[in-house]
């Protein structure tokens, strides 16, 4: 895995702010990787309430982290009772759990 630990508490710190400290996250796409270079950080944040607007907690999440780590490109992906289930969220639960 090629973050940190300081990245992944500044990780884990944003999401519990914007999410809730119910929330977890996961690690995935090329940053699992320990052989490659560059890449963006793919999150999948799991809540277990519903959530009213989406795209506005993904982008509040993002910044979040954002502003704890630098300018870096962060995609978040979201998963909750009351959102569709897509085939990108399976790739994503086999991340790892930061």
């Amino acid at each position: 895995m090629r973050l940190t630990s300081a990245e992944i508490t500044a990780i884990k710190t944003a999401v519990a702010q914007v999410a809730g400290t119910a929330a977890t996250v996961r690690l995935f796409g090329s940053r699992m990787d320990d052989h490659k270079q560059g890449g963006d950080i793919d999150l999948l944040v799991e809540m277990p309430g519903e959530i009213e607007n989406a795209a506005l907690t993904a982008a509040r999440i993002e910044a979040h982290i954002i502003m704890a780590l630098g300018d870096q490109k962060i995609d978040v992906l979201l998963k909750a009772p009351n959102l569709a289930i897509q085939p990108i969220h399976q790739i994503a639960e086999k991340g790892i759990l930061l």
